[in-house]
C-alpha cells in the first residue's frame, strides 16, 4: 500500500505540515515507543528538587514543558542534569530551601509548571518570586489555585483581579485547610498538597469526580504522608513533610499514546501495538470510551514500574460506533477529547461530549477549534457550552486546518488528516513538540 506524502514547510520557527493520503487510505503497522507521561515528568522534576538527596528519572518526557519546569528549579537553586531519557540526575536542597531567583520564572506553555509551582513558591517564607509565560499561558485563568491559596494565607498578586500571569508571589507561613474543589483537577488538587508540604497540619482536598493521582502516588514514594479517601474523593498531605530523592521510572504517556490508538482504530488494514504505555486508572478514560465505541484494544504485558501500572497496548482497524462522553469518565480522559472527537467523526451515529467545559480553558478553546477545523475537513459537528455533538460517517475532506499553537489539537488534526480525502495543511504545526517532539517521524515510520 503506498505511504502518505508527508511534508513541512518553515517559516520561520512556523511549521506548515501537508499530508497526503493515497487512493485507499493510509494502514499504520508496527510498534512504537512513546514519550514519557508528562504529568509524571513534571512532578518527578518538582518532588526532585524539593527533597533532600540525590532522585534520578528515567525515561523523561523531553517536550517543551518539562525543560519550562527544569528551568524554573534550576534558577531557584537545583541542580538538575541535562534532560534526556537515560537518566537526569535532580539534586535537592530539601523543602523551604529553594533560592529567591534574580530574574522572572518562566513557564513558558505550561499549565503545569505555573499551577503547581505556585503552591511551592507560595509557602516558601520570607521569599518572593515572579513567574510568568508565553502569550497562551498568560491568557489562562489561575484564579482556581489562587483562590485557594489565599484562603490559606498567601499572598499573591496578577492581573485581572490576582488571576492571570505575570503574577508575584510573596511566601509566606501558610495555614492547613480542607478545600472543597468545585472541579476535578489533578492541577488544582496538585497545588494545594503541594503547598501543604510545608504547612503544619493537615491539607485536604475533595473533588466531585477522582482527577489523575500522579501527586498523591509519587508524594508517598518520596516519603510524604498522604490520606487517600475513595468513598470521599479526597487526597490530604500532613505538614510539614520531609522529602527523600528517589529513582523514578517514567512510563509512556497515555495522552500521547491515543492519537495512535485512534489512528489505528480508524485507518484500514491497521494493526499497531504501543508500548509501555502507563495504565494508572486515573487516567485510562480514553481506553474505556474506544471500547465502548467498539475498538479492538487489548492490553499485553500488564506490569508495575516504580509505583506506576504499565501495558502494551494493541490496536486494530474496527469499526467504531458513536457513544456518549460525559460525567466521571471526563476527568480521566479530559486530554484526549480533540483525538476523541475525530475517533466520533469516522464513527457510524452520533457522538455526544458533556461536561468537557474545562477544555475551554486549555492550550486553546479545544471544543471550537475541534469544532470549527474538523467541521472545515468535512465533518459535521456541534458545538455546545460544554461539550461537542459529531455526526460521523461524512469521508472527511482536505482542508487548510490551524493547530492554534495546542499540541494535543496539531496532533489530532494530524491523525485526522491521514483518513482524509485530499491534502490537508496544519499551520502552527511546530506545537507537536510541546508533548512530542518526534511525532512527525513517528507517523512516518507507522505508515505503511
Amino acid at each position: 500500500m503506498p505511504k502518505p506524502i508527508i511534508t513541512s514547510q518553515f517559516n520561520g520557527p512556523q511549521q506548515t505540515l501537508t499530508i497526503t493520503p493515497p487512493d485507499g487510505g493510509v494502514r499504520l503497522r508496527g510498534r512504537v515507543q512513546i514519550p514519557g507521561d508528562k504529568s509524571i515528568s513534571h512532578r518527578s522534576l518538582m518532588l526532585g528538587a524539593l527533597a533532600e538527596g540525590t532522585t534520578t528519572i528515567e525515561g523523561l518526557l523531553l517536550g517543551e514543558d518539562p525543560r519550562s519546569t527544569a528551568a524554573c528549579f534550576r534558577a531557584m537553586g537545583a541542580e538538575i542534569s541535562k534532560l534526556n531519557t537515560e537518566q537526569v540526575t535532580v539534586q535537592g536542597i530539601g523543602l523551604g530551601n529553594l533560592q529567591e531567583p534574580t530574574g522572572v520564572l518562566n513557564a513558558g506553555n505550561s499549565g503545569t509548571t505555573l499551577r503547581l509551582m505556585l503552591g511551592i513558591l507560595a509557602s516558601h517564607q520570607n521569599r518572593y518570586f515572579t513567574v510568568t509565560g508565553d502569550d497562551s499561558l498568560r491568557s489562562r485563568p489561575m484564579g482556581r489555585v489562587i483562590n485557594p491559596l489565599k484562603e490559606m494565607g498567601a499572598e499573591i498578586w496578577g492581573r485581572e483581579g490576582n488571576t492571570l500571569a505575570p503574577l508575584a508571589v510573596q511566601g509566606r507561613s501558610l495555614n492547613p485547610m480542607t478545600y472543597r474543589s468545585p472541579i476535578a483537577s489533578a492541577q488544582v488538587k496538585s497545588c494545594l498538597l503541594l503547598a501543604g508540604l510545608m504547612t503544619e497540619g493537615e491539607t485536604k482536598v475533595i473533588e466531585p469526580a477522582l482527577s489523575r493521582d500522579h501527586s498523591e502516588r509519587m508524594l508517598q514514594a518520596f516519603g510524604a504522608t498522604v490520606k487517600v479517601d475513595p468513598d470521599e474523593i479526597s487526597a490530604a498531605v500532613m505538614g510539614p513533610a520531609k522529602l527523600t530523592g528517589q529513582r523514578v521510572i517514567v512510563p509512556g504517556d497515555i495522552s500521547s499514546a491515543a492519537f495512535w490508538l485512534v489512528a489505528g482504530a480508524i485507518a484500514p488494514d491497521s494493526d499497531l501495538v504501543v508500548e509501555n504505555v502507563g495504565i494508572n486508572p486515573t487516567r485510562t478514560g480514553v481506553l474505556e470510551v474506544l471500547r465502548d465505541m467498539g475498538a479492538d484494544l487489548t492490553l499485553e504485558n500488564e506490569r508495575d514500574a516504580a509505583g506506576e501500572p504499565v501495558a502494551d497496548i494493541r490496536v486494530r482497524t474496527s469499526q467504531l460506533q458513536g457513544c456518549e462522553i460525559s460525567g466521571a469518565v471526563i476527568p480521566r480522559s479530559i486530554d484526549e477529547i480533540p483525538i476523541l472527537a475525530v475517533a466520533a467523526a469516522c464513527a457510524k451515529g452520533k457522538t455526544v461530549i458533556r461536561d468537557a467545559a474545562e477544555l475551554r480553558v486549555k492550550e486553546s478553546d479545544r471544543l471550537a477549534v475541534m469544532a470549527s477545523e474538523l467541521s472545515g475537513m468535512g465533518a459535521s459537528i456541534t458545538e455546545h457550552p460544554d461539550g461537542l455533538e459529531v455526526v460521523g460517517g461524512s469521508l472527511l475532506q482536505g482542508s487548510s486546518t490551524d493547530s492554534y499553537t495546542d499540541h494535543r489539537i496539531a496532533m489530532s488534526l494530524a491523525i485526522a488528516a491521514l483518513v482524509a480525502k485530499g491534502p490537508t495543511e496544519i499551520h502552527r504545526a511546530e506545537a507537536a513538540a510541546i508533548s512530542y517532539p518526534n511525532f512527525v517521524p513517528t507517523l512516518e515510520t507507522l505508515c505503511r
